[in-house]
């Protein structure tokens, strides 16, 4: 189903509990004869309300944690005595009256977490005083695997809270198919990174070394310059926290690349750097620009290419910050260009240009891809435009 059909439910839903319900259930707290609008209307913004507050705790998935956090919102979405949550296994939380039913829920709701239908019992309680009489049990269902179930508890049979629980556990079932996307996302991200550490190529890490090993007797203070600067790009490009950085961080563990490179070209590589302080505190994606800046050397000296010289800039453009990366090098045919960022170009071809263009796409949306100017012979020009503020994308 797409995130349209889920929405639209989730507001259809909403709207039935509103309306529905108004008359029977128990909210968090009491109407007061100062709140404007209808009864209904205030019934509808009451569980829209509820229904935000339980969402947070869901998005990190069915757990104990989530369930607890989650289970007292639910509860008052469908204002029944009692409800129950688990998982495949164990009950992951209880609230309301009669804890002790907790004891058996496993046994009750075996079957349905093996079938994967709606079930309704009697709880046979043999305390006189217990008000939980009748249970209805809805699975918990993500890409039609049973990840467990929720259960609402009341006096008696009700057609209603059977129909609103069905309504409530498909709303919780969106959620957390929402938390499963989180976590395949920050996986494919962890994987995407992994596949731009592993293009660190062995051939820049030896020759690295072998320019510091050419310093050692001739210049010890120039060596050991450069085996800080390898030491701290090596640690910034497989550090193993934050799916962002900072520009400011960025550029010095490119400005750290550089000077590797420069120490094995020496002349042959002039490099200028323009940067606008104002775009220093700007979030983006962790390994972002340092793949384009070796696309740049390696372009740029690629060949009987005697020298070259890469420019990159970083500065404010109003909402954003414009970073633009150029070389005088060899160039790329557009077409082939074209096949790289569709993918077609191998999977030794272009690895870094493809996963940086996507990563923007996924976390800036389509308009945020890579503008990238070039032909044979012509050099190549790439720049990459980033939000000053996005939801969701802070430096670490």
């Amino acid at each position: 189903m797409t995130g349209a059909g889920y929405a639209v439910i989730v507001l259809l839903g909403a709207l039935l509990f509103g309306a529905g319900l108004l008359s029977g259930r128990r909210t968090a707290r009491p109407v007061r004869t100062s709140d404007v609008g209808t009864p209904v209307e205030h019934a509808t913004f009451e569980t829209l309300h509820t229904a935000s507050l339980a969402a947070p705790p869901l998005r990190a998935g069915l757990t104990e944690d989530s369930a607890r956090k989650s289970a007292r919102r639910l509860r008052s979405l469908l204002g029944t005595d009692a409800l129950c949550l688990t998982d495949r296994e164990r009950t992951l939380v209880w609230d309301g009256e009669g804890g002790h039913h907790g004891e058996h829920v496993m046994e009750q709701v075996a079957e349905l977490l093996a079938s994967g239908r709606d079930t309704a019992f009697r709880s046979d309680c043999d305390d006189l005083d217990c008000p939980l009489r009748w249970a209805v049990a809805v699975p918990l269902t993500v890409d039609h695997r049973v990840l467990g179930a929720l259960i609402a508890y009341a006096p008696r049979e009700s057609a209603v809270l059977a129909r609103a629980a069905g309504e409530v556990a498909r709303w919780v079932c969106v959620q957390l198919e929402l938390a499963e996307l989180d976590r395949s996302r920050t996986q494919l991200i962890e994987a995407e990174i992994r596949a731009l550490r592993a293009q660190i190529s062995p051939h820049f890490i030896f020759n690295s070394l072998a320019a510091i090993a050419s310093f050692v007797r001739t210049d010890p203070e120039q060596a050991r310059e450069l085996l800080l600067e390898f030491a701290d790009f090596t640690r910034y490009s497989f550090r193993s926290h934050g799916d962002f950085t900072t520009l400011a961080d960025e550029l010095h563990s490119i400005d750290q690349y550089l000077a590797l490179v420069r120490a094995r070209f020496g002349e042959r590589l002039a490099v200028t750097l323009q940067v606008g302080p104002e775009v220093l505190p700007v979030a983006l994606p962790f390994l972002c620009l340092q793949p384009l800046v070796e696309n740049a050397v390696k372009h740029g000296l690629e060949g009987a290419v005697t020298s070259s010289r890469i420019t990159i800039s970083a500065l404010d453009a109003g909402s954003e910050a414009e970073v633009v990366i150029e070389d005088d090098g060899i160039g790329m045919d557009p077409e082939r260009l074209r096949h790289i960022l569709r993918g077609e170009g191998g999977k030794s071809t272009g690895v870094g240009l493809l996963n940086v263009d996507e990563r923007l796409r996924q976390v800036y949306g389509d308009d945020y891809g890579l503008v990238i100017e070039t032909g044979i012979g012509a050099g190549m020009r790439i720049t990459v435009r980033l939000p000053k503020y996005r939801a969701g994308v802070h430096g670490s």
